[in-house]
């Protein structure tokens, strides 16, 4: 962590990194869109994969985690941080933008808007951890766009561990899934659905899966698009973006790689290190 921050120094914070944080590694979902709504910008990624899962602890857990890990990204001189975790944003967001309102903080959230709206009152599974969806945050967004859709919230526990396991797109994952979306498929008690949400940033790595388990066609929508405009915007305003650069293509592994530095809280670090390469740049 010490090298991506102490190397820039202290003469202007636009050069500093924006700080990206997970409780492991599915918000590289939300790093990907960084770097691509950012590609001129420099990115730290933490993983805190030996206190995952958050979704079952309690709030006050995922809230003193959280912070700590805020206030950590802060003294070492983070110019934004973007909580790429639906649980910690739930628990810790709001909190958090009250205590440091000088530094940009952008949180995730199951992108309810977009799936309620995409066609006329749609049936929307709602996939998340029990934390999310039993907190306040959520329950708010099930008031603001209940009325145009059938929601059906579904806690996952078990389904974020897979993707930290480097599982997805397994055999075992989708034997998994299978089971636990039949009520949502065709002919089940509540199937078909025509759009998901996946409310953890570690579902859009599983996707494909999901789509097949509730027979193809259901419209996937994930929060990482919109997190990442946000978090541009909030630099625009504070004066904290690097000037963009005329790109001429996409960028390459090369490029995105030498913008971002991870780590990882694991006492597997380097494995988990390595996969948080291979799904920031798509493979499996």
């Amino acid at each position: 962590m010490a090298e991506i921050f102490e190397a820039i120094g202290e003469t202007d914070k636009r050069n500093h990194p924006i700080a990206v944080f997970d409780s492991g590694v599915g918000g590289i979902s939300v790093l990907r869109e960084l770097v691509r709504v950012m590609p001129q910008e420099r990115f730290y990624f933490y993983g805190d994969s030996a206190n995952a899962p958050y979704g079952t602890k309690s709030r006050y857990e995922v809230l003193t985690l959280t912070k700590d890990h805020v206030e950590n990204f802060i003294d070492r001189g983070a110019k934004g941080i973007c909580i790429a975790c639906n649980t910690a944003t739930s628990a810790a967001v709001r909190q958090l933008r009250l205590e440091y309102p000088e530094i940009p903080i952008v949180g995730i959230e199951p992108a309810l808007k977009p799936a309620v709206s995409f066609m006329d009152h749609p049936k929307v599974l709602v996939m998340a951890t029990p934390m999310t969806i039993a907190e306040e945050k959520f329950q708010d967004l099930l008031k603001k766009y209940g009325e145009e859709a059938t929601v059906y919230p579904l806690a996952c526990p078990g389904l974020m561990e897979f993707v930290e396991e480097g599982k997805a797109g397994t055999r075992e994952v989708q034997d998994f899934l299978n089971d636990l979306l039949l009520d949502y498929a065709p002919g089940g008690k509540y199937g078909p659905v025509d759009a998901v949400v996946t409310g953890c940033t570690h579902y859009p790595f599983v996707a494909d899966q999901i789509e097949i388990a509730l027979g193809g066609g259901t419209k996937v929508f994930d929060g990482a698009n919109g997190t990442a405009r946000e978090m541009r915007r909030r630099l625009f305003a504070a004066d904290l973006l690097l000037p963009e650069k005329r790109q001429t293509g996409p960028l390459s592994d090369e490029q995105i790689l030498g913008r971002v530095t991870f780590e990882n809280s694991s006492s597997d670090r380097e494995r988990m290190i390595g996969l948080c390469r291979k799904l920031l740049l798509g493979e499996r």
